[in-house]
């Protein structure tokens, strides 16, 4: 990474820690909390009472005895096309703006003591692996994981304004880098992801802990964004498929006409709707990409409820916004596409974000 390009970097990183605030209640932050799988693992990471947000409201030690579709289990796993987790609400008909902090792991298969994403839910996936990253994008129908049809939804990550992460003690594992030696049944604790959910459309990327500056790669302050600009991707609806691929440009960073690295930073929602931004996202080269049919990735997962799944919404990339947001585009082009807008937003703001950044 050139010197310029990495100077940029750190600014992001130093921006993003002005802008937290430690509870003093639980000053360590969730991304530091490190457990090894499964033996270290506490039942709850965030259980003081005293707190502002007060104690997560899952738990972290989840195994058969947990694995149902009332599962708290607030630990995730993101390794493969057939074995990954998204954040959702543990109450039907939510929104993620209200819900954040309480997200519950829904997963594509059996054995991590998890709610099951629903047969049918997912109506296209795309996996891009890169040296640095595993990426998930795609469809969904996010009834069946409760949220409400409406919601365009936002952004789950460790962080959030008081570093306790959203959800509250949400814990994340893979097995999907080098570090372990692609044995399926060793996991390594990631403390750098991010998860973007609604307009029936997600997006999950999970940083290797031993790469280049994982922080980078998996920014959080960039939540009013969404996929477009933190996950780039071609996911299709109707489309289930693995790819191998390069690195995206890390989210802020882009190549001014001077052709100096330049850094963008999102402003604050109380200046109203992001109406414009200095550059447009470039989804990364990818190659070797192996297609599957969708029963044959989940074969175990349990009936939808209220009837069969529908097929979701088509879209463009799936992008969402930060986690106090009330509404996205319906997606209109090939790529997975979700995009949150702020609560605050007036009615002109959310049409011009559903336009622009669909």
């Amino acid at each position: 990474m050139n010197p310029a390009a990495l100077s940029a970097l750190l600014a992001v990183t130093a921006a993003s820690v002005v802008l937290a605030q430690p509870d003093p209640a639980d000053p360590t932050p969730l991304y530091s909390k490190h457990y090894a799988y499964p033996t270290g693992i506490p039942y709850q990471v965030d259980y003081n009472t005293a707190a502002l947000r007060g104690p997560q409201v899952g738990y972290n030690i989840c195994n058969s005895t947990t694995q149902n579709q009332n599962s708290m289990c607030q630990t995730s796993f993101a390794s493969h096309i057939d074995d990954f987790c998204l954040w959702a609400p543990p109450k039907p008909n939510s929104t993620i703006g209200d819900t954040e902090g309480q997200e519950v792991a829904w997963c594509t298969k059996p054995g991590h003591g998890t709610r099951l994403i629903p047969a049918g839910a997912l109506t296209g996936v795309q996996v891009i692996r890169t040296p640095d990253y595993i990426q998930f994008a795609g469809f969904i129908d996010q009834t069946q994981v409760n949220m409400a049809s409406d919601d365009y939804g936002g952004e789950l990550d460790p962080h959030g304004a008081d570093l306790r992460g959203n959800p509250l003690g949400g814990l994340m594992y893979s097995n999907a880098f080098p570090s372990t030696n692609n044995n399926n049944n060793t996991y390594e604790q990631v403390s750098d992801w991010t998860n973007f959910m609604g307009g029936h459309a997600f997006c999950l990327k999970v940083c290797d802990p031993q790469g280049k500056t994982p922080w980078a790669y998996c920014q959080n302050i960039y939540d009013r964004l969404g996929c477009a600009y933190n996950a780039p991707n071609n996911a299709k609806n109707g489309t289930f498929e693995y790819c191998e691929g390069d690195d995206m440009t890390p989210p802020g960073l882009y190549t001014g006409s001077n052709g100096q690295t330049m850094t963008y930073f999102q402003p604050p929602e109380s200046l109203g709707p992001i109406t414009t931004v200095p550059y447009t996202p470039r989804v990364p080269a990818s190659s070797n990409c192996v297609t599957y049919h969708s029963t044959d990735l989940y074969p175990s997962l349990p009936t939808p409820t209220g009837g069969a799944a529908t097929t979701g919404k088509p879209g463009s990339s799936a992008s969402g916004t930060h986690s106090a947001s009330a509404g996205a585009a319906a997606p209109t082009s090939n790529r997975a596409s979700a995009v949150g807008i702020s609560s605050v937003a007036t009615i002109a703001g959310v049409v011009f974000a559903m336009v622009f950044l669909s």
